[in-house]
């Protein structure tokens, strides 16, 4: 094995866990879910619901949406002439979908990691250690995104969808997950409202995520980007 395809799957390897371990420190903050997972959460607790399982299920919906979404970029890239293709369109259309529906698997064993770093993990009783993990959470989510991302490997489903809809609306990253985001908050609060007349999952550490995962998923690639990619062999 070459020693780039080594760093990649490193890198690949840690930037899920990392991000596994953030979305939990987020939760475990007690000031309000991860904006990614917080559909799922208020869900899985106003119908007392398996939280992983709950989560799967939502990863399944995004698997699909990037399945139209890769569908329609390609279709209109062989329509538009001279343009010049990004790496991911340079692939066909069979191995970008086939890539995606390898996000169902992945999701499966990525939630079983949620719950066990869930088990691990005690949530904190003073408030300010739950500012502190909070801010945690942030960074490794952030971090564990944009890792796994670099990577084109097989990404997230939850940043799967946002780099598919990055793609499409040709858009920086990081900007597409703050606004992708804000819909998840929407329909967390839609859903707790009508169905248990409160806010649940929606806090001010959910707020602060909004803005700083994706601030941080910047940061980073600006300051490791170049280097992880030419380590990991990959092209850009």
């Amino acid at each position: 094995m070459k020693k780039s395809t080594t760093f990649r799957w490193i890198f690949y390897a840690g930037g899920l866990l990392i991000l596994a371990m953030g979305i939990i420190l987020n939760t475990k903050s007690g000031l309000g879910v991860s904006p990614i997972i917080s559909v799922a959460y208020s869900i899985s607790t106003i119908w007392n619901l398996n939280f992983g399982n709950t989560t799967f299920g939502l990863y399944t919906v995004f698997v699909i949406i990037e399945l139209l979404l890769h569908t329609c970029h390609n279709y209109r890239q062989r329509r538009e002439e001279n343009h010049a293709l990004d790496a991911s369109t340079k692939k066909s259309l069979p191995l970008i979908l086939g890539m995606d529906l390898l996000q169902l698997p992945l999701s499966l064993v990525f939630t079983r990691f949620m719950n066990l770093f869930s088990s691990w993990i005690p949530a904190p009783e003073q408030v300010g250690m739950r500012f502190v993990v909070l801010l945690c959470g942030i960074i490794l989510t952030g971090i564990g995104a944009a890792m796994s991302l670099n990577m084109r490997i097989v990404p997230n489903p939850g940043d799967g969808i946002v780099q598919a809809i990055a793609d499409t609306i040709r858009k920086p990253v990081g900007f597409t997950k703050n606004c992708f985001d804000l819909c998840n908050i929407c329909i967390t609060i839609t859903v707790s409202l009508m169905f248990a007349h409160k806010l649940i999952g929606v806090g001010i550490g959910t707020v602060v995520a909004v803005l700083g995962v994706g601030r941080v998923i910047a940061l980073f690639n600006k300051m490791c980007m170049k280097k992880m990619v030419t380590l990991a062999g990959v092209e850009y």
